[in-house]
């Protein structure tokens, strides 16, 4: 008893309880685990002045049938939330869509047909002596088609009627007659065969001491063309003098009325 006494006097023995409660203070809550990721019952403690991790359950690790279910929550002063040149990035993709979007309207927006007459292009005219007789009228008209859109069109259909005063004497329809560029224009020659069963239009244009033979011819024309998937009609119609004693002219062109 007197040589303990000496030694706790002298400070060569510290006391147990003392150590016991600065070794438990040093003990970590989560231990390592062994490389099955299990742990044995020895591997960790939990001290009561610390809670489990209920994500990894004092692992240290979290589950593989339970990676797809965890959320993982990142603050927010994390400059992960705040990437540089954020509003730069958004200006300069707002400002090509628009410019994408500008450019797809300008050039997809639909714009006009133009149609105009080229006149008359030849006429040739036979007599017909039987009873009743006629006039024979064998004209070839030219259409103008420009298209003034940026992208192709074709020309499906084109109807022509050739009226004298106001009767019908003549008509002919042509399909599929032919596609146009972009910005492109084209000449469509007509042929059409009219016949005159007026007598007194026969007496004029036989009749020699008169020395003009000139008939008004009124041309009413139907322009159909296909673009971007649906058909659109075009109508305009033309008049033009056409000499009736010669067998074969050329006639000038007077006007033509737009559509």
């Amino acid at each position: 008893m007197g040589n303990q006494i000496d030694t706790l006097k002298n400070g060569e023995v510290t006391p147990i309880l003392s150590s016991q409660s600065s070794d438990e203070e040093k003990i970590s809550p989560y231990l390592s685990v062994n490389e099955e990721g299990g742990a044995s019952p020895s591997s960790y403690e939990i001290i009561e002045s610390h809670a489990t991790c209920f994500t990894c359950q004092g692992t240290g690790r979290i589950p593989r049938d339970q990676e797809k279910d965890l959320v993982a929550l990142i603050p927010y002063s994390d400059q992960r939330l705040k990437p540089r040149r954020t509003k730069l990035y958004v200006s300069v993709a707002v400002v090509a869509c628009v410019f994408a979007f500008s450019l797809v309207v300008f050039f997809l927006f639909p714009r006009s047909i133009e149609l105009v007459s080229g006149g008359l292009n030849s006429s040739t005219v036979s007599f017909s002596t039987t009873v009743p007789q006629s006039i024979n009228l064998k004209t070839t008209h030219i259409v103008n088609v420009t298209n003034k859109n940026y992208y192709g069109l074709s020309v499906t259909q084109l109807d022509v009627e050739v009226i004298l005063v106001t009767v019908v004497i003549g008509k002919v329809t042509v399909k599929n007659i032919t596609r146009i560029v972009p910005l492109g224009s084209t000449q469509i020659y007509l042929t059409v065969d009219s016949a005159i069963k007026d007598e007194n239009t026969y007496k004029i244009c036989t009749w020699p001491k008169i020395k003009v033979h000139n008939l008004l011819l009124h041309i009413q024309m139907t322009v159909t063309c296909s673009l971007m998937g649906h058909s659109e009609q075009l109508f305009f119609e033309d008049y033009q003098y056409v000499d009736c004693r010669s067998n074969s002219t050329i006639p000038h062109h007077i006007y033509s009325l737009p559509p």
